[in-house]
């Protein structure tokens, strides 16, 4: 018998990485003309896109000293000029929460955010005692495509977003044959419940393709 062929992997991010098939889920457009300051001095971002989408509604952002939730997103504020002066090691809900009040009970605190979240961190901190103000300043909407797009039997495919799982599921139904990565825990409770899967390492697109890569000849 020959070798069997490696496992195909589909990543579903915008985002293109070579040597996997690119099959993005989701597509995004501005939600905001202009960003309100007045009544913060410190900006939170959660998404590489949210400092991309400040950036193109305005500049002045980079004034504000931003706490960065995930590498990714710290890479991404440093890169266009951004001055980060905190990076929670742990972005999950309520843990990002008690970081927050541990560190920034004093400051007034602005999070420039997508349409959707998967956590009411607004609400969470009001409980003690801290206001966040939040903008919506970006959303997300699926990519349309026809059922045979599908990825193959046997595919591996990284979901990077809840947003990347609920899009998928509208147009594909899910295999048995299929493996998930999923680039954290916020992200593997919207797979379906039958799923199998496995968690990058680490809360990066390179991680989540490192983890399938290791399962491509199994």
């Amino acid at each position: 018998m020959g070798n069997r062929s490696p496992r195909p992997i589909y990543l579903l991010s915008p985002s293109t990485v070579e040597g996997v098939i690119h099959l993005p889920m989701i597509t995004f457009s501005l939600a905001a003309k202009q960003i309100d300051f007045t009544r913060s001095d410190t900006l939170m971002f959660s998404s590489k896109q949210a400092v991309k989408s400040a950036e193109a509604i305005d500049p002045r952002w980079k004034r504000y000293p931003c706490i960065a939730i995930g590498s990714a997103t710290k890479k991404q504020i440093e890169s266009l000029g951004g001055r980060v002066i905190h990076h929670p090691k742990d972005f999950y809900a309520d843990a990002l929460a008690d970081d927050i009040i541990d560190h920034f009970s004093d400051k007034k605190l602005l999070y420039l955010r997508p349409k959707e979240v998967s956590f009411d961190s607004k609400n969470y901190l009001k409980k003690a005692g801290i206001s966040l103000q939040e903008q919506i300043i970006y959303e997300t909407s699926c990519v349309s495509y026809k059922k045979e797009q599908a990825p193959e039997s046997g595919a591996i495919i990284v979901f990077t977003s809840p947003s990347s799982i609920h899009c998928f599921l509208k147009y594909f139904p899910w295999q048995e044959s299929y493996t998930a990565i999923v680039i954290g825990h916020a992200t593997e409770v919207h797979l379906p419940k039958e799923a199998d899967f496995a968690v990058a390492k680490k809360p990066l697109i390179s991680a989540c393709i490192e983890k399938a890569k290791e399962l491509q000849s199994y």
